[in-house]
């Protein structure tokens, strides 16, 4: 390991020798992976190749069958429930209905962690809502049913509430899903704001143009394995996209940013 990545891993999320299996078979197989802190990490790869599995074990979700789970240099996973819960904030890809709920009170489901137990909200919880919601513009939606909101409504209410436990690593299973355009640039640009306040973000994301655009720092998953991580520039090349998910592609340079955009060959009639 570089004295640099000895750094990040210090820092960071720094994940080793990490193995998984569900129902016997193993999912996960062997990955490390570095997060640097106060980044954007996008973990890409095809359908199958682990990455909700992954981020669920990073989470204290699912149980390792080995490795380790290291954020800022301390076991997250050693932590106790409770505790990793004020450091780690997780959003899922796939969205429960708590049909009960006003979506302030789903909001304010984020602040748990930071409560004495079976305490009632704290003096700054309201405050910390409010802000959690028109963060994500959803302000307007407080006093809604949480039942009533359109799937990509509902996904902006859950980064709330993730957002309202004032984490230090947020771990997001496609954010952008359910979302229009305008909506996942804005989150995606959210999450780069997070990331310049000291946030370490780790997004899985299926658009590798979108993935290039945001992230400062992209791992490549396949088969449960790590095929590349690094800068954007230096991942998603076209040799690694067809390896990976065999597809042809042309990566361009954005006239702009100077980022990677991917542009797809479209398959034959056969």
């Amino acid at each position: 390991m570089s004295a640099d990545s000895m750094g990040f891993a210090s820092r960071g999320l720094a994940v080793r020798g990490v193995r998984m299996s569900l129902g016997g078979r193993s999912i996960i197989d062997g990955v490390d992976l570095i997060a640097p802190a106060g980044s954007v990490t996008a973990l890409v790869g095809p359908n199958g190749a682990g990455k909700t599995t992954l981020l669920r074990g990073v989470a204290g979700l699912l149980p390792l069958s080995a490795g380790s789970v290291r954020f800022g240099g301390d076991d997250l996973l050693g932590l106790s429930r409770r505790g990793r819960a004020r450091v780690v904030a997780v959003v899922e890809q796939e969205l429960s209905t708590e049909a009960s709920l006003s979506v302030r009170d789903a909001v304010e489901l984020g602040r748990t962690p930071h409560r004495p137990l079976l305490a009632a909200s704290a003096g700054d919880d309201a405050a910390v809502v409010a802000e959690a919601l028109a963060t994500v513009g959803m302000e307007g939606f407080a006093d809604r049913q949480l039942e009533s909101l359109s799937g990509g409504e509902r996904q902006r209410v859950h980064l709330a509430r993730a957002l309202a436990q004032q984490p230090r690593l947020m771990l997001l299973d496609e954010p952008t899903n359910h979302l229009d355009i305008r909506a996942q640039l804005s989150t995606l640009a959210l999450l780069r704001r997070l990331a310049r306040n000291s946030v370490t973000v780790i997004a899985a994301l299926h658009d590798l143009t979108l993935a290039a655009t945001y992230a400062d720092h992209v791992v490549v998953l396949a088969e449960g394995r790590v095929v590349a991580s690094g800068p954007p520039g230096d991942v998603l090349t076209a040799p690694v996209i067809h390896d990976v998910y065999g597809v042809q592609a042309t990566v361009l340079q954005h006239p702009g940013t100077g980022r990677p955009v991917i542009a797809f060959a479209p398959e034959e009639d056969s």
